[in-house]
């Protein structure tokens, strides 16, 4: 198996440590690096993160999930309000909120991967780009069920809504190392399932069909100084 994790993070992954490495070794030895470098690296970094918020990666509208739909359209009325504005840091409230709960998920599957022995790997792993295809997916139905069974059986996604579909292609990738069934025991034990009445909403979460509602209302006539923000009251 050791030689199937080699293969995959060196041809397969998108990142890693050895990333830091080679930027390490590119330093100079006196003075600073390059500003420009520097920044161009800044600005692909935020781009990949952007990437990888979308639920659904082969979705190029970013549209198919009503969570999808609604973090696009605040990103996009954002883009059209002015900067520093009451309207803009509403909705910079707004896009954080969703992304944070984006996040959180990531964590936990990260939390597993380090468990499991993957801490250079973890990142590689669960990185993935809109440009994902589920016809170049190794093991697409055996990644499915595991994701039923992650979903219904662990806490490691919200039981109210669809998991992301995001999460295939790293099962897939997990499949192919041969380590899905030992990903699936460990979610078992760090994230047993809970019943919906003790699934507390968290403090500032998000209802999701009023946010819909309102960013369709919304779009097509931002405005600077309001939009009120789109939290759960």
């Amino acid at each position: 198996m050791g030689s199937a994790v080699f293969k995959f993070c060196c041809c397969c992954c998108c990142a890693g440590d050895n990333d830091d490495d080679d930027d390490n070794e590119k330093q100079p030895l006196v003075g600073s690096p390059d500003p420009l470098e520097y920044f161009n690296r800044e600005v692909q970094k935020r781009r990949d993160e952007e990437t990888n918020l979308w639920s659904e990666p082969g979705d190029p509208s970013h549209s198919e999930r009503d969570d999808d739909r609604v973090l696009y359209s605040l990103l996009q009325a954002r883009n059209k309000t002015r900067m520093g504005s009451t309207g803009y840091r509403r909705l910079s409230v707004d896009i954080e909120a969703m992304r944070d709960t984006r996040r959180e998920v990531r964590e936990k599957w990260k939390t597993i991967l380090e468990n499991l022995g993957f801490m250079a790997e973890a990142d590689s792993l669960l990185t993935v780009s809109a440009g994902a295809s589920l016809d170049r997916m190794r093991n697409a139905a055996a990644a499915r069920s595991l994701l039923h069974t992650l979903h219904t059986e662990t806490s490691v996604f919200s039981s109210r809504e669809p998991p992301p579909e995001r999460y295939l292609f790293i099962l897939d990738r997990l499949l192919y190392l041969d380590i899905a069934e030992d990903f699936l025991t460990k979610a078992r034990r760090f994230y047993p399932p809970r019943d919906d009445s003790e699934e507390d909403e968290p403090l500032g979460a998000i209802n999701l069909p009023l946010l819909l509602a309102r960013v369709e209302a919304m779009n097509g006539c931002p405005d600077d100084d309001s939009g009120g923000s789109l939290e759960k009251s």
